[in-house]
C-alpha cells in the first residue's frame, strides 16, 4: 500500500483498540493520549483535561499557519455489529472499526504525516463532540481566540467525514426541552385547549411543521429550507383520562442566514397554549457565522484557502461540526476529512481506502511544502 498509508492504518489499528464512546465518555488522560504524545516526538505537546472525559492534546511543532482539528471521540456501538467494533477490519476497499469513518481515520493520517514530515504543524485532539457537552473547543478558544494579540493560526480545518472535499457551509443545530400543562380529569366531557397537555402538544406539533414546510424557500450555498424534527413527545396516563403533562424535545437546523434567536422565539409562541417550560439544551451555530454579508464573505474567504492548499471544494451539508464553532470566534474554517457521513454511526462502520489514502497523500504535500 505504501509507507504512508500503512503507517495510516498502523494508526488507526491502535486508535480503534481505545474505547473512547461518548457516552459514557470515560476518557482520562492517559491511554489514548499516553500513545499519542509517544508518536509526536519534537511536537510542544499539552494536554488538558476539562472534566467528565473531555480533553484534548495541543501539539505544535514549528510555526505552523493552520490548526488541524480531529475529534477522537465515537457514539456507542450497537447490537448489530458483526464483529468486535474496537479491532479494525480491512477488508477489500475499506477498513472497518468503530470510529474509522467518525473520524479517527483522520487522525491516523495526521499522525502518520507527522511523523513522516519535519514541516510546522499544528494538531488539536479533542474528545466531546459526540455529545452535548462541548468543553473541549470552548477551553481551546478561550485560550487561543483570534480577537487576542499575536494569534498563532491563521485557519482551521476540522476533520469530519467529508468524502475529501472541503465543506465550506453547514447547518446550525439546536435542541429545546418544553414543556406543557393541564388538568387531569375524566375525558368523557368537551375539552378547552388548555385542559389537556398532550392536546396542546400535538397542536404545538401541527403549527410547527407548518411554519417549516413555510420556509422551504430560504436557502444559503446550496441548502435549503429549515430541517425540523420532534424526536421525543412524553405524557399523559392513559386513554380516559386528560393529560395533565407533557414534555417535547425537538430540534432544528437552520441556514447560516437564519436568526437563531428568532427561531427559538418563534417556536416557543406557536401553539395554542403557550409551554410552562421552554428550554434551549444546546445550540451549535452555522458555518460560517454572522448575518447574511459576512457569513458569504467567510465562506469566500474559507475557498480561497481551500483553492490554495488544492483541497476540492465540495456541496455544502446539512450536519453540523465544530468547525462552527471556530468561525463564530472569528477563524477562518472548513471541513475536511476522508469518509462518508453515510457510514458514520452505522453498524460496521468503515471508511474507504481510497478516502484514506487521498487524505493522507493530501496532508503530506501539505506539510511537506510549509503550507500549513
Amino acid at each position: 500500500m505504501g509507507g504512508l498509508m500503512d503507517a495510516t492504518l498502523e494508526h488507526l489499528r491502535a486508535l480503534v483498540t481505545f474505547d473512547t464512546r461518548n457516552p459514557p465518555r470515560a476518557i482520562g488522560t492517559g491511554g489514548m493520549f499516553d500513545y499519542l504524545r509517544a508518536q509526536l516526538p519534537g511536537f510542544d505537546v499539552t494536554v488538558t483535561d476539562h472534566g467528565a472525559g473531555a480533553v484534548t492534546l495541543h501539539a505544535v511543532r514549528g510555526q505552523p499557519r493552520l490548526l488541524f482539528n480531529v475529534h477522537l471521540d465515537t457514539v456507542p456501538d450497537s447490537p448489530a455489529w458483526s464483529a468486535d467494533p474496537h479491532v479494525l477490519r480491512v477488508e477489500d476497499d475499506r477498513a472497518i472499526g468503530l470510529g474509522a469513518c467518525d473520524i479517527k481515520g483522520a487522525a491516523a493520517a495526521l499522525l502518520a504525516v507527522a511523523q513522516a514530515t519535519d514541516g510546522p504543524l499544528a494538531l488539536l485532539f479533542s474528545t466531546d463532540e459526540e455529545a452535548n457537552d462541548a468543553r473541549c473547543i470552548a477551553g481551546f478558544l478561550h485560550a487561543f481566540a483570534p480577537v487576542a494579540e499575536g494569534t498563532p493560526y491563521e485557519a482551521v480545518i476540522v476533520a469530519e467525514p467529508t468524502q475529501g472535499e472541503a465543506v465550506l457551509a453547514h447547518r446550525g443545530i439546536q435542541s429545546v426541552l418544553m414543556r406543557f400543562a393541564g388538568h387531569a380529569g375524566h375525558a368523557s366531557g368537551e375539552q378547552k385547549p388548555a385542559d389537556s397537555a398532550l392536546h396542546q402538544a400535538m397542536r404545538w406539533g401541527a403549527a410547527a411543521l407548518d411554519f417549516v414546510a413555510a420556509q422551504s424557500h430560504e436557502r444559503f450555498g446550496g441548502l435549503t429550507g429549515l430541517r425540523f424534527n420532534i424526536g421525543r413527545v412524553e405524557g399523559g396516563i392513559k386513554a380516559n383520562v386528560i393529560a395533565p403533562a407533557a414534555e417535547v424535545r425537538f430540534g432544528f437546523r437552520s441556514l447560516p442566514t437564519m436568526d437563531p434567536d428568532a427561531l427559538l422565539d418563534r417556536f416557543r409562541h406557536l401553539g395554542q397554549v403557550p409551554p410552562v417550560h421552554f428550554e434551549e439544551t444546546f445550540r451549535g451555530s452555522s458555518l460560517p457565522a454572522g448575518d447574511t454579508a459576512s457569513a458569504e464573505a467567510r465562506r469566500l474567504v474559507a475557498r480561497d484557502l481551500a483553492d490554495e492548499l488544492e483541497i476540492p471544494v465540495g456541496n455544502a451539508v446539512d450536519f453540523w461540526t465544530e468547525a462552527a464553532l471556530f468561525s463564530a470566534a472569528g477563524y477562518t474554517a472548513f471541513v475536511y476529512g476522508p469518509g462518508d457521513i453515510a457510514q458514520a454511526h452505522s453498524a460496521d462502520e468503515w471508511v474507504a481506502l481510497d478516502q484514506l489514502r487521498q487524505y493522507a497523500d493530501n496532508l503530506y504535500r501539505i506539510v511537506s511544502r510549509g503550507n500549513a
